[in-house]
This record gives structure tokens, C-alpha cells and sequence, in this order.
């Protein structure tokens, strides 16, 4: 059986300190604890004190941002993303996020039970970033079933 990971990143405009991210860091909580309802949901990264990924330096830049987590499908995934209240706050992801030049998204699939960490999800997304979409790493455009060995994606669509 597989998982989906998920891990995505973003340069904030300034400190999470910052009055500039307010609404944002105000509205972490409820957006980790919807995601946690959510169907589909199995695991995501959290801080030492338990909290949120948004505190994980996973990055020498303070400002980077990361968000890592598993779901037990791409379906699952997209319908917590494109909703309420996660939709509501990527909407105004420009106020609170800088531009990135690469993608700021991957998704890749995982064997049930395996927990990814930031160095595994960073290499997948320097992958995306350099081949495109592949089975090995890609984004919800190019997400395929997974295959039964190995994980990677059968029927992949997306261009290398």
C-alpha cells in the first residue's frame, strides 16, 4: 500500500514575528488542526514543541518556510487544499510569501508507514526542479496512481 507525500516550501516577506504575517501565523493553528480532520489526512511535520512545520528550519534562511506531510491519496490532498479554510489563506499567498523562481510544491509516493524527512523531500523537489515532472517527483498536474513496486507512479503522464 502507498501514501502521498507532500512537501512544500515559501520565503516569507518578513519574520513570522512580523505584524506583516499576522493573519497568517494567526490562522497556522486552525489550518493544521482542519488538515488533521481532514479524510485522507495521515501525518505531518511538526515543531519540537508539537505545533506547526511553519517554526522547522529546515533552511540557513529564517524566512523559508516548510510544510511536509502524508495523505493516503492525491485525491485527499487536493480536496483539503482547494478547500476550506486552506483555500481561503492560498488565496492570499502573495501577501505573506515571496515569488519563487522553481516549483514550491512536490508530491512523490511513499510506502505506508514511512515517514519522510526535509532532506528527502528537498531532493525531490531539486529533482522536480531540474527534470520536471517524473515519476520519482512530481505535482498535481502530473500525479498518477502508484505503482505496485517501488512506488513510483504508473501511467505516468507529466513531461521530463
Amino acid at each position: 500500500m502507498h501514501h502521498l507525500a507532500q512537501y512544500n516550501i515559501a520565503r516569507a516577506r518578513a519574520p513570522l514575528g512580523d505584524p506583516l504575517l499576522g493573519d497568517f501565523v494567526a490562522a497556522i493553528a486552525r489550518l493544521n488542526e482542519a488538515a488533521e480532520r481532514a479524510p485522507g489526512f495521515v501525518w505531518r511535520l511538526k515543531d519540537e514543541s508539537g505545533a506547526s512545520s511553519s517554526y522547522v528550519r529546515a533552511y540557513d534562511d529564517q524566512r523559508m518556510l516548510v510544510n511536509l506531510s502524508v495523505w493516503e491519496s492525491v485525491d485527499a490532498l487536493r480536496a483539503y487544499t482547494y478547500a476550506a479554510p486552506h483555500i481561503e489563506l492560498f488565496r492570499r499567498r502573495a501577501e505573506w510569501f515571496e515569488p519563487h523562481a522553481g516549483p514550491s510544491l512536490v508530491l512523490w509516493w511513499i510506502e505506508a508507514g514511512h515517514i519522510p524527512t526535509v532532506e528527502e523531500a528537498d531532493a525531490r523537489l531539486r529533482h522536480l526542479a531540474v527534470h520536471g515532472p517524473t515519476e520519482y517527483a512530481f505535482n498535481f498536474r502530473s500525479a498518477a496512481a502508484p505503482h505496485s513496486a517501488g512506488g513510483a507512479g504508473a501511467g505516468f503522464s507529466g513531461s521530463r
